[in-house]
This record gives structure tokens, C-alpha cells and sequence, in this order.
């Protein structure tokens, strides 16, 4: 059957939802049927798959099992980019780095999507944290994509990425080249190499062992249902240290959630 034509049924719809809810802990919801099909229809495509249902029986069985990564990643939107909420970045400035005195300082970004939160707050805290190298800095950078974290990784951008970097950040921490007359970003070593990039479904175990100063979990949260937001807030709280900080997206005030944090601004809780 030619995929142009192929019909993604209501059974099939709630099928495919209750794997991505399953695995990501992702709720789609229900409007997103021509959403979902136009993006399953590229999965079908690359495995030469002809129908859904067929598509459905392969992610379900033992074969399937490293597809689900690919559909999940098919699934969600990897929009992001440099010092985005620039409000959080401010606040990290002004009120948070002048008290961190420790030698050992350590942040996460737990949905770093293609890299551009992690490497904002690296050239932020390598501008703004006097002596840095003498202090023991690392940002833990997370995604349940790939496909973004090889972005991540490679840590070039182009052009249409740079908008947010503020251009003194621009000269200072990356390198301009020209690729087929379009400028190509290549982030410094003394960035990249301060941010560790690792996979990781924040619905699964999760390996790190000591505590962080501050975490960023930003605009992914939206994504779930309040049984499952409020079961990664209170995560959060037992990997942050007395007196750090969560920041999460603009539109993902915990007001509606059971959970310890103070809140101190749109979108900044503090561990008291």
C-alpha cells in the first residue's frame, strides 16, 4: 500500500499514545492525530514498513525494541535556543553565582534538547565566575533524543542559531567558518568540554550520584500530565542541594502540584 494513503485509526492512535505515555512519560493528547501520522509515516519510511498496524506490531515486538528511541524522537519537538528565557540567565547572575563559594559547583540541564541551554549557562559561568578554572565546574547536559544529543555533541551551529548569544560571547566563544557561503559556529573547547552530554529518559533510573547547585528542566514538563510532573518535581528535590535552585519553563508553574520547593519568581524555585 503506498504510505500516501495509509489510514492511522482512532485503536491505533490510543495504541501509539500509550507507548510514548509508557516510555517517556509524553501524554499526547487528542487533536494531534494528523501530527502524529505525519510523523509515523517517516519511521515507516525509513524501516519500509507499509502500515501502522505493521509499524505497531514491529515496536511491540523484540526486534522493535532500540525503535522506540526513534519514535519517541519522531514524536516530540526539539525547539530551543541559546539563552532562551533570558529572565533565568539574569537571575543565575545576579542572585545565585555571587553565593556559590564552593570549589565544586555543579548544574544540569535534564532536557538540553541540541545543546544550546547546557553551552548558554557554560559561557555564562566561564564570564561571569571569577577564577573558574580553579574551581571544579561541570554541567550535566540530558536529552531522550539521539538524534539531538549527536547535535549536542558536535557542537556546531549555524548561523539561524545564533540570534540569542549575546555578540561578545559570540567572538569570544566560538569559531567562524564559511561552508558553501553560509557562516558555520563552532563552539570552543574551553565550552564543550565543561558540559557533559549523556542520555537519559528522565521516566527511568537515573545513574548521577551526587547533588546538584542548580537544574534546568525547561519546557518539557508541558509535555506531561500532572501525576507525572508532579512525580519528577519531587525527583528534582532529592538531587538538588539545600539551598539550590530548579528552573523550569515559563509556562510550567508548579502551582497546580504537591511539592517542597519556594517559589521565588515566575518559573524559579528554591530548595530551602
Amino acid at each position: 500500500m503506498p504510505l500516501d494513503v495509509v489510514e492511522l485509526t482512532s485503536a491505533q492512535f490510543k495504541k501509539i499514545c500509550d507507548i510514548v505515555y509508557r516510555f517517556s512519560g509524553i501524554r499526547l493528547s487528542s487533536g494531534k492525530e494528523a501530527l502524529v501520522k505525519a510523523r509515523l509515516m517517516k519511521r515507516l519510511r525509513a524501516l519500509h514498513i507499509e502500515t501502522i498496524e505493521a509499524y505497531i506490531r514491529y515496536l511491540e515486538s523484540q526486534k522493535g525494541v532500540s525503535e522506540l528511541d526513534y519514535m519517541i524522537d519522531a514524536m516530540t519537538t526539539n525547539k530551543t535556543n541559546f539563552f532562551r528565557e533570558l529572565a533565568h540567565f539574569n537571575f543565575l547572575t545576579d542572585k545565585i553565582l555571587p553565593n556559590l563559594s564552593d570549589r565544586k559547583l555543579r548544574f544540569w540541564s535534564a532536557a538540553c534538547s541540541t545543546g544550546e541551554e547546557p553551552y548558554s549557562l557554560a559561557m555564562l559561568l566561564n564570564d561571569k565566575i571569577p577564577g573558574i578554572v580553579k574551581r571544579d565546574v561541570k554541567i550535566l547536559a540530558t536529552d531522550i533524543s539521539a538524534t539531538c544529543l549527536e547535535k549536542a555533541r558536535r557542537s556546531v551551529y549555524t548561523k539561524s542559531n545564533m540570534s540569542g548569544i549575546p555578540d561578545q560571547y559570540l567572538r569570544k566563544y566560538f569559531d567562524k567558518t564559511e561552508n558553501n557561503s553560509s557562516a558555520i559556529f563552532h563552539l570552543k573547547n574551553e565550552i564543550a568540554g565543561m558540559v557533559q552530554v549523556a542520555c537519559l529518559n528522565l521516566m527511568k533510573a537515573w545513574p548521577m550520584t551526587g547533588t546538584f547547585n542548580v537544574i534546568f528542566c525547561r519546557n518539557v514538563m508541558i509535555y506531561f500530565d500532572k501525576k507525572t510532573q508532579e512525580k519528577l518535581v519531587n525527583r528534582f528535590w532529592d538531587y538538588i542541594e539545600p539551598g539550590g535552585y530548579l528552573f523550569v519553563g515559563h509556562s510550567e508553574g508548579l502551582s497546580s502540584i504537591s511539592h517542597k520547593f519556594t517559589y521565588i519568581q515566575p518559573a524559579v524555585y528554591l530548595k530551602k
